[in-house]
């Protein structure tokens, strides 16, 4: 049985840099009231996607 290549991993610092430049972006979308309406649309979707428990 062939062994499964081992998958490289994203050094800290690199993931820190790109945190760095996104970080302003996503805060400034997530707290406009269009991010919101977005958000919560995507919400419902999810929601109502969700299979529902019998009771």
């Amino acid at each position: 049985m062939a062994k499964a290549k081992k998958q490289g991993t994203i050094p800290k610092h690199e993931l820190e840099a790109l945190a760095e430049v996104l970080y302003p972006s996503l805060k400034a979308f997530y707290d406009s009231q269009e991010g919101q309406a977005q958000i919560q649309a995507w919400r419902e979707q999810k929601q109502a996607k969700k299979p529902q428990k019998p009771k």
